[in-house]
């Protein structure tokens, strides 16, 4: 039973041992522990600070992100309403100029026709009374000639402005 009780020396030397070990532990390694512990403790508590604050400024630059491109959806809008105006205001010009043009052009065919036609109808006077019956028919042939290829020129550029204009 002696093995079980310890005697008053060893208690005494386990307590000075023990003393001595808590003295030393308390003069280097607790300050340093401690110290550290708290420093590890102010970084967390700065890193969680620091976290709150990114996270505000996080959500304050989503929402500043959402305005933008809120106010980009807009102006995008904006410019293609802005774009399709103009769109249809050139497309629209362009109809009426090629109208006019078109109108231009069939009146100027016309008048040169017309022209053409009073031209011819003088020449082949003139040449009726004046030369003989051969060279009268060989002169209406020639000028019915010209006066077919000037009217297939008209109807050809008539189809022309047509197609375009469809």
């Amino acid at each position: 039973m002696d093995l079980l009780t310890p005697g008053v020396g060893l208690i005494f030397w386990q307590l000075l041992i023990f003393g001595l070990l808590f003295l030393f532990l308390s003069k280097y390694a607790w300050g340093p522990i401690t110290k550290s512990l708290k420093d590890r403790e102010k970084f967390i508590s700065d890193s969680i600070k620091s976290a709150e604050i990114a996270e505000k400024e996080l959500e304050k630059l989503n929402e500043k992100n959402k305005e933008l491109v809120k106010e980009a959806r807009k102006e995008r809008e904006k410019i293609l309403l802005e774009a399709k105006s103009i769109s249809n205001s050139i497309k629209n010009s362009a109809k009426d100029e090629a109208s006019k043009i078109t109108d231009k052009m069939i009146d100027d065919a016309k008048k040169m026709i017309e022209v053409e036609k009073m031209s011819a109808i003088k020449e082949v006077k003139v040449l009726v009374a004046s030369l003989s019956l051969e060279i009268a028919e060989k002169v209406i042939e020639e000028n019915l000639k010209n006066e077919s290829s000037q009217k297939k020129l008209v109807s050809d550029l008539i189809d022309k402005i047509k197609i375009d204009k469809n």
